[in-house]
């Protein structure tokens, strides 16, 4: 557990998932302070506390001395303390590194930092001692018990210490370890005394006492997760998620020292069947909870979801409509520059990557805006990608909306792009580890609907927590203002896992997305690959589901988020949409070809903005040096460059855009996040640190970028 933990920390594991910031960069209540540090501090104190008594259970039978002094639980942690104290002086020395180069907070701050850890320890130290001072016995205790009593003869066919060997031999299959000296409370070195003459029985009652009282702490630490599970919805009681992971490693600690103890060899076989109830408990409903779509209705029938309900939707009839009532909304765009007789479309697209995406799109679209006297936004018809960009650019279009209804907002204020890059990670981790790991049972209501609390339902809490409610709306809400074209429209594409389609979300008829044009004069001729939610889901309430829940399924990073589960037969499931569109580009291409004739006709041309957080042209790796065994993996390496495959894809679909609407009026723009360093580029997760938002925001005035806003200038002039 302790090289796991270093290997968390320095990000040699779980590095993509931002893991490392939990630990380094801990918060509370919004906060990175002495409070966090300090409840990471305690939470430290416990998993050491937990360690030592684990040890104890497993190993103090190779230590009979130890049974016959005053305190033995203590002296035993005070003789085990190299593990624990190379981590302390390791942690502190990265930390404070950490806090210097990637935080550049002052030295003051990261002493007061490191001082909160410190207290956290000691208390958390203090806490157990004073806990065992009065529950555990030691020899003296159980002594004064057997007052009166004649001693078993001790000798009888074996020395007292072989006897005692013998009895554990018995019990672990071990022998007693030798040791000649250890360290007193007082840090001063003592000879080993003999315990010849003791009874065996006795010296044994007092392990076994210390057990029990390992034990109870024990639990009480389960309940405690379990209890601050509960309470996800008070901020306070979200304490730092690195402390509940703390917490939760001493739990595992536990868990596996009681059942190395109670079944010994056995261990493995038990290990092995407690894997296989879960696995088969969980295939139940009651034991196996599913995500869901807040605001949806599971209680109605489900949705029907086979190919040929997806046929009937993509009918000529259900598509002739929906491009109708987009081609209004266009009319109605194109109405709002009366002067330009062909105003020039813009299209954005951006890219999934976490909160540097979510910045790096703020920074790009409000800069632009600004510098063009706010031209880009109104010729913008659609917004559209994945994951994280798609969180900071729906963010600007609510506060875009809200300054067109009046409200006195300066949306190119730098403290939005601070806002929307507000962590995420440590409400996520916090649930995961208190709630999700266990049954969630913890219930909310949307419009009288039931769901469960999770680390989707936080996420969704925690997003409008830092954002001032921005996304407290539903899906329906935004129709009339994009209707009016007042805002952009936006498609949130998330995955299907079923079956590899994307889901088109959005408050408007958008079956005319679901299949190439030609498809829909040429039954059969291409397939339908991807599907309208709003007309699958009608039923079901789709229009009602919770706009922050569309953002959180399109942003559905494994493991991090859960996927969801929709109401439908059989059940689809749905993740990230990165895993389909990363860019956006499929939905913006899909959209200018099904309306070429009316951009033709009306426009004098598009732009494509590109928005993304990924760099386009990477290094080759080189694959010379590789020895047998890599060169049989090489074939399946090629799933890991999904990305890659995607742009080359996707620069084929912007190639045949080009041909359909003239040379001269279509154009891509790219703005990429380009790192200081391609060793330290921000990471994909919900947290950033100060070093990684200050790379991600000095992008866009690189040369590279500059040229970028000089060509939309002149595209929009």
């Amino acid at each position: 557990m302790w090289i796991f933990l270093v290997s968390l920390l320095t990000g040699t594991l779980a590095d993509l998932y931002g893991v490392k910031y939990l630990f380094l960069s801990p918060e509370y209540m919004g906060e990175v302070g002495f409070k966090s540090f300090f409840l990471l501090g305690a939470a430290f104190g416990g998993f050491f506390m937990t360690w030592n008594l684990t040890t104890y259970l497993l190993d103090a039978h190779h230590f009979p001395f130890l049974a016959s002094m005053k305190r033995p639980f203590t002296k035993f942690i005070l003789n085990n303390f190299i593990v624990p104290l190379t981590f302390l002086a390791f942690y502190f020395t990265y930390t404070i590194w950490f806090q210097r180069y990637f935080e550049y907070w002052s030295a003051e701050v990261i002493l007061t930092n490191c001082v909160g850890f410190l207290l956290g320890v000691v208390l958390m130290l203090l806490l157990s001692s004073f806990y065992f001072q009065f529950t555990n016995k030691d020899i003296f205790n159980f002594s004064k018990k057997r007052k009166g009593k004649t001693p078993p003869n001790l000798v009888e066919s074996m020395a007292p210490n072989r006897r005692i060997d013998r009895i554990h031999n018995i019990k672990r299959g071990t022998v007693r370890w030798r040791v000649d000296t250890y360290l007193t409370e007082s840090f001063r070195p003592r000879i080993v005394r003999s315990v010849q003459h003791y009874d065996y029985k006795l010296l044994l009652s007092v392990f076994k006492q210390n057990h029990l009282n390992a034990l109870v702490v024990q639990l009480m630490s389960l309940v405690a997760l379990i209890t601050m599970g509960y309470l996800i919805d008070y901020p306070m009681f979200r304490i730092p998620a690195g402390a509940s992971i703390l917490i939760m490693f001493s739990i595992v600690i536990a868990l596996t020292g009681a059942i190395t103890y109670w079944f010994d060899r056995w261990r493995i076989t038990v290990f092995f069947l407690l894997l296989v109830s879960i696995n088969f408990l969980t295939k139940f409903e009651s034991f196996n909870h599913k995500n869901k779509a807040y605001g949806l209705d599971y209680n109605v029938e489900p949705a029907k979801y086979a190919y040929a309900d997806l046929q009937k939707i993509c009918v000529a009839e259900n598509v002739n409509e929906d491009k109708a009532a987009t081609i209004q909304i266009l009319e109605n765009w194109k109405n709002k520059f009366p002067e330009e007789e062909k105003p020039k479309m813009v299209v954005v697209c951006v890219s999934g990557g976490g909160l540097r995406a979510a910045a790096w799109a703020m920074q790009v679209l409000q800069k632009s805006d600004s510098l063009l006297n706010g031209e880009l936004l109104p010729h913008t018809v659609l917004m559209t990608g994945a994951s994280g960009g798609m969180i900071g650019a729906a963010y600007l279009r609510e506060l875009y909306l809200q300054k067109q209804q009046g409200e006195n907002i300066n949306i190119y204020d730098r403290k939005y792009i601070d806002i929307i890059s507000k962590d995420l990670l440590n409400s996520i981790g916090f649930t995961i580890v208190t709630n999700d790991l266990f049954l969630p049972w913890a219930e909310f209501e949307v419009d009288g609907k039931t769901y469960r609390k999770d680390r989707g339902y936080i996420f969704e809490q925690q997003l409008n927590e830092n954002t001032n409610n921005a996304f407290t709306q539903k899906l329906k809400d935004y129709k009339t203002p994009e209707t009016e074209a007042i805002i952009p429209m936006t498609f949130l594409t998330p995955s299907i896992v079923n079956d590899g389609r994307r889901m088109i979300i959005s408050p408007q008829g958008v079956s005319y997305m679901t299949i190439p044009p030609i498809g829909v004069e040429r039954p059969n001729a291409v397939e339908i690959d991807a599907v309208d939610f709003g007309r699958v889901f009608e039923k079901q309430g789709a229009q009602d589901m919770n706009f922050a829940t569309g953002l959180r399924m399109n942003a559905t990073y494994p493991y991090i988020l859960p996927n969801v589960y929709l109401p439908s037969k059989p059940g689809i499931e749905v993740m990230d949409a990165g895993f389909r569109d990363n860019y956006g580009i499929n939905s913006a291409t899909r959209f200018i070809h099904v309306f070429k004739d009316w951009i033709s006709e009306n426009t004098s041309g598009v732009v494509l903005l590109q928005i993304s957080a990924q760099i386009k042209v990477e290094e080759i790796v080189p694959n010379d040096d590789q020895g047998a065994i890599e060169s049989m993996l090489n074939p399946l390496g090629i799933a890991g460059q999904i990305l890659t495959l995607q742009d080359y894809e996707q620069d084929t679909n912007l190639g045949f855009i080009f041909d359909l609407l003239g040379r001269d009026k279509f154009d891509v723009i790219r703005y990429i996040y380009y790192p200081k360093d391609d060793l330290e580029r921000a990471s994909i997760s919900f947290h950033l640190t100060s070093k990684e938002k200050k790379d991600v925001l000095r992008s866009y005035f690189l040369k590279k970028n500059d040229e970028k806003f000089e060509r939309l200038r002149k595209a929009l002039d």
